[in-house]
């Protein structure tokens, strides 16, 4: 297939996969399966042989990441269930005596949605963000959109978030590397966007929190102390605690990689580092430690488990392992399962896409023409992002151009990654199922979430992108 041939076939591609979900409201896995099939069947493979393909690309998908995608379920069901989320809000404005107080729900998504998908840490900060406003008299303008920027950032930029985890497996990029030069171009852009926007938006329309979750939260006037400002919430654990589910499994993984830089491959020592940075090991332990919360709250985490399924299957002889492995576990898959078949599936895609040989090609025209590398994958994934709305989806599908492009182009598999990921933050809007989670959730009407949420999404990737152009060109990530 010639370039220009190939071109036009991922403009079709494109176009198939925004019609199928805007025009037809198809699930996302239906639309990249006739999408992959679609590519398959141009690309000169026979139905039978494509059908052979997805089903390869899709399996190897799914077992790279799959594991990862289900603890990250189970740590949020737990979070949930513990009062973790409530102590994490509480000690953000405690941290900041009672000021600026949208910061503590916006820095509790930061960090819950490293290790939780970010559609759970949407609606695990919700309550959370309503009440606060409320009980400061403040618009959810002033809260809601960093929230969504925060947990946005470390969704589309720090391992072992679905999306950049598959994309760094699928560009061989070290994930540990990823997380730490992620977070770093994370909180550079979210310190610039807050600093920069919070005073507008500080001075915009008023948008009440909904009546939903605050009903019975009273307002406090501004010289109230920082205890009345604290969510109540019995026997919620200690914010160290709190923090270690969601902290160890990244820290983990940052040492594993950082420590095998430091020795000898093969070394007792690069073996040590290797099991400890490993993704499903860390994100296990991050498991057992907030096992250790239902200790001393058990009652509450029986009832807050019963009241998320409907049930009662739990009561007071249930075991630890029964709440933990049991009810927590078959939680998680639920919440999992939506994640997993759309990332397994845009994997399958991807990988008929970079089979085509003209994607080298392009890289080689593209390398020749004297116009900066990192830029690419940064402009693939933000147009991918504006027309299919997944932020997924959108980074896999530009991942799987890139896997042969990046060393055509010379860059790095862990800049690539990050290019990618940055990129896919660029265009979040109406066609994205996360835009109406976070407007209903948040009491934002479609144009106010265009005007809050996608242009404050938009001005992160940028701005994440442009750390990570000059963490480059210094030579520090590479």
């Amino acid at each position: 297939m010639s370039p220009t041939s190939f071109i036009i076939m991922l403009v079709a591609a494109i176009v198939i996969l925004t019609v199928l979900t805007l025009k037809f409201k198809m699930h996302p896995v239906m639309t990249l399966f006739i999408t992959a099939v679609f590519i398959g069947i141009v690309s000169g493979k026979s139905l039978v042989a494509t059908f052979g393909s997805i089903k390869e690309y899709f399996g190897s998908t799914l077992g790279s990441i799959g594991v990862m995608i289900i603890f990250g379920a189970v740590i949020a069901s737990g979070i949930a269930d513990t009062g973790a989320a409530t102590s994490i809000v509480n000690f953000f404005i405690r941290l900041f005596k009672g000021k600026r107080l949208e910061l503590a729900p916006s820095l509790t998504g930061f960090i819950m949605s490293i290790p939780v998908f970010g559609d759970i840490a949407i609606i695990l900060n919700a309550p959370i963000s309503a009440i606060l406003a409320k009980r400061k008299n403040m618009s959810m303008t002033q809260i809601a959109p960093f929230v969504n920027l925060g947990l946005t950032l470390t969704h589309g930029l720090v391992p072992p978030t679905p999306g950049v985890l598959a994309v760094a497996v699928m560009l061989q990029a070290d994930i540990g590397t990823v997380l730490v030069w992620g977070l770093v171009c994370s909180i550079v852009a979210f310190a610039v966007c807050y600093f920069g926007l919070a005073p507008l938006y500080a001075k915009g329309e008023y948008i009440e929190p909904l009546a939903d979750y605050t009903e019975g939260i009273e307002t406090v006037d501004d010289s109230a102390s920082v205890e009345k400002l604290l969510i109540k919430e019995d026997n919620a654990p200690k914010a160290f605690m709190s923090f270690l589910p969601l902290l160890l499994p990244a820290v983990m993984i940052a040492i594993g990689s950082i420590g095998k830089l430091m020795v000898a491959e093969g070394s007792m020592a690069f073996n040590f580092f290797t099991t400890i940075g490993d993704t499903v090991l860390a994100l296990f332990c991050g498991i057992l430690v907030l096992g250790f919360l239902v200790f001393k709250r058990k009652d509450k985490v029986i009832m807050k488990a019963n009241e998320a399924t409907g049930t009662n299957e739990l009561n007071k002889s249930s075991s630890w392992s029964e709440i933990v492995f049991g009810n927590w576990v078959s939680r998680a898959l639920k919440i999992a399962i939506g994640a997993l078949l759309i990332t397994a599936m845009g994997g399958a895609m991807g990988g008929i896409l970079r089979e085509n040989e003209a994607i080298i090609e392009i890289g080689n025209t593209v390398a020749g023409m004297n116009f900066p590398s990192i830029i690419v994958p940064f402009l693939l994934a933000a147009i991918l992002m504006t027309v299919c709305g997944s932020m997924t989806t959108a980074s896999m599908t530009a991942a799987a151009l890139m896997v042969e492009l990046v060393p055509v182009l010379g860059l790095s598999p862990v800049v690539a990654t990050l290019a990618i990921g940055a990129g896919s933050m660029v265009g979040w809007h109406v066609n994205n199922s996360g835009f109406w989670i976070f407007t209903s959730l948040y009491g934002f009407n479609t144009k106010q979430g265009l005007k809050y949420f996608t242009t404050t999404n938009a001005l992160g990737g940028i701005v994440a992108f442009i750390c990570l152009a000059g963490l480059t060109m210094v030579g520090l990530v590479h």
